[in-house]
């Protein structure tokens, strides 16, 4: 059972003159981290959500116990909502997950067309390959850091704007 999962998605080989490439390394070394990054964005949004989610119901609930009580409970999970939804706006675990997630996607789509010597890598020499996938993981890397910063620029001028 164990190899039918790590053979149930096998990854295409590169050949060894590819894999040694600085080019080949930097897509896979960035493929994996905005990957991980994704991952590890989404899991976090989730869980603020399903925490603020939870909190929501549970203020009805508060309704059950005695008075004294439920005036407490009841403003403490307002307030733990409004922490959590603080904690996922400032650090827009949204966003970043779907934005890391494009950029996986799209790193993923030039390792294929790179091994596959297809679209901007069709008919191309093997160093000349190279080249090109060198400049174009640099672009798709450049590209999510520039919308990266221009995201987080505009988060901390709308914080900042609210705050004021």
């Amino acid at each position: 059972m164990a190899d039918d999962k790590k053979n149930a998605n096998p990854e295409p080989p590169a050949p060894e003159s590819v894999a040694a490439h600085p080019a080949w390394f930097r897509l896979v070394d960035q493929l994996n981290w905005y990957d991980r990054k994704s991952q590890h964005a989404q899991g976090w949004y989730k869980r603020l959500k399903i925490a603020q989610f939870a909190s929501a119901a549970l203020i009805p609930a508060t309704s059950l116990l005695p008075a004294e009580y439920a005036k407490w409970a009841a403003s403490a999970f307002g307030v733990l909502i409004a922490v959590l939804e603080a904690v996922q706006q400032m650090n827009q675990y949204s966003t970043l997950w779907f934005s890391y997630r494009a950029t996986a996607e799209r790193l993923k789509h030039e390792k294929y067309l790179f091994l596959s010597a297809a679209g901007p890598y069709k008919g191309l020499a093997e160093p000349e390959r190279l080249v090109a996938l060198a400049e174009r993981v640099e672009e798709h890397v450049s590209t999510e850091h520039a919308n990266w910063f221009n995201e987080t620029r505009r988060a901390a001028t709308v914080q900042k704007s609210e705050g004021a």
